[in-house]
This record gives C-alpha cells, sequence and structure tokens, in this order.
C-alpha cells in the first residue's frame, strides 16, 4: 500500500469554484480565494485525527472531530467522534502543496 501524500497534512479549504465531474476542489487555508459566504473546510494531522470544518450558523466555520485511516491505495475513512455523521471514504484523486483534489462516499457498513 502507498504512502498517503506528506502535503495532505494540513489544514484545507474547499475552492468551490474549481469543482468539476465529481471531484471536490480544496485548497491550502492561505490560498487567495475570491469572496464567499463561509467556506468549508477540513484537517489532517499525521497521528490520524481529522477535523471537518462544516459552515455552521451564519456562516461561521463550525468543527467535527475525527479521526481517518487509510483504506487503500490513495484512499481514507473518516469516522466522526460519537458517531456525529456517517463514515465517508475520500479518495484522493490529486494532492500536492498547492490544490487537494477528492472524490468522497460513504463507507458502507460490513
Amino acid at each position: 500500500m502507498r504512502e498517503l501524500p506528506a502535503a495532505l497534512f494540513r489544514s484545507w479549504l474547499h475552492s468551490h469554484e474549481e469543482d468539476h465531474d465529481d471531484v471536490t476542489v480544496f485548497r491550502p487555508e492561505h490560498h487567495p480565494f475570491p469572496p464567499a459566504r463561509g467556506r468549508r473546510g477540513m484537517e489532517f494531522a499525521p497521528d490520524g485525527t481529522f477535523v471537518d470544518r462544516p459552515v455552521g450558523r451564519g456562516d461561521a466555520p463550525d468543527t467535527v472531530r475525527g479521526r481517518w485511516r487509510q483504506v487503500g491505495d490513495r484512499r481514507v475513512a473518516l469516522s466522526f467522534e460519537g458517531g456525529a455523521r456517517p463514515e465517508r471514504i475520500l479518495e484522493i484523486v490529486r494532492c500536492d502543496e498547492h490544490v487537494l483534489e477528492v472524490r468522497t462516499s460513504v463507507a458502507q457498513p460490513p
């Protein structure tokens, strides 16, 4: 199994303007985004922790903590504390210092 790209381990914000087909595009938080009414984001840490940052009330960022684990070549499963959300699978289409592109699916129960 291949290792995940080192560039994955940072905070990312959704660049919805760049989404295409079934691919969701994220950029590092320092990227010069155009104005938007809130941007959802996520953060991966090398220790397996994960933070989902959906847009909350009043367009303010919210925080949902969880864990990630590698489940295949360039695929990670995301689980959330207390079952706050269903487990999701992210397929990493592209990841470097400038962009993270993913496809998302809901994990199927065993």
